[in-house]
């Protein structure tokens, strides 16, 4: 099927194209935002686990 595309069909299209790229950049740096986001928030829970789990150790030993 062979269609004639207007000045205008093409200039649609171009600006949604462009704005669609400009979209996907967008999702991918808040994606790479986040994803550092959830590295940290992941650091500090491993960090908090081994200061509760020595401060376990400390109560359950003698003269702790």
């Amino acid at each position: 099927m062979q269609t004639e595309w207007t000045e205008e069909t093409i200039q649609r299209i171009t600006t949604e194209n462009t704005m669609l790229k400009q979209r996907v950049r967008q999702l991918a740096a808040d994606n790479r935002t986040l994803d550092e986001r959830l590295k940290a928030a992941r650091s500090n829970l491993r960090f908090q686990d081994r200061r509760v789990a020595e401060l376990e150790a400390q109560l359950a030993s003698p003269g702790g």
